[in-house]
C-alpha cells in the first residue's frame, strides 16, 4: 500500500496520513475515502482546477501530466512547479511515499462533496 501524507496551507489544520493508500486511484480519491476536504467541481474530469494541490514528495509514483491538466493548472491560485491537479494524479507504484499539500480551500469557490 502507498502513503500519502496530506498537509495544509490553512494554519492549524493538522496533517493527515493515510496508509493504506491503493495504486490506481488517484489523490482526490484517496483524500475523499479518508475524510480529507479537497475541492473539485467537475466531478473529477479535468475541466477545472478545484482539486488544485501541490506534489512536494513522490511525484514520480504519479500519473504523467497531461497537456489538458497543464492547461488547467495555469487557471489555478498560485500554481508552482509541484502543482498537480487532484483528480488527475494517480498512483502507479503500490509502495509510494508521497507528500501532497492541499491550497487553502476557503480561497476557492468550490462544492462540497
Amino acid at each position: 500500500m502507498a502513503k500519502v501524507t496530506f498537509t495544509f496551507e490553512e494554519e492549524g489544520k493538522t496533517p493527515v496520513v493515510v496508509e493504506n493508500a491503493e495504486e490506481g486511484y488517484s489523490i482526490l480519491e484517496i483524500a475523499e475515502g479518508n475524510g480529507v476536504h479537497l475541492n473539485h467541481n467537475c466531478g473529477a474530469v479535468c475541466a477545472c482546477s478545484t482539486c488544485h494541490i501541490y506534489v512536494l514528495k513522490g511525484g514520480d509514483s504519479l500519473e504523467e501530466i497531461s497537456d489538458k491538466e497543464e492547461d488547467f493548472i495555469d487557471r489555478a491560485i498560485n500554481p508552482t512547479i509541484d502543482s498537480r491537479l487532484g483528480c488527475q494524479s494517480v498512483i502507479l507504484e503500490e509502495d509510494a511515499v508521497l507528500e501532497v499539500k492541499i491550497p487553502d480551500q476557503s480561497k476557492i469557490i468550490g462544492h462540497e462533496h
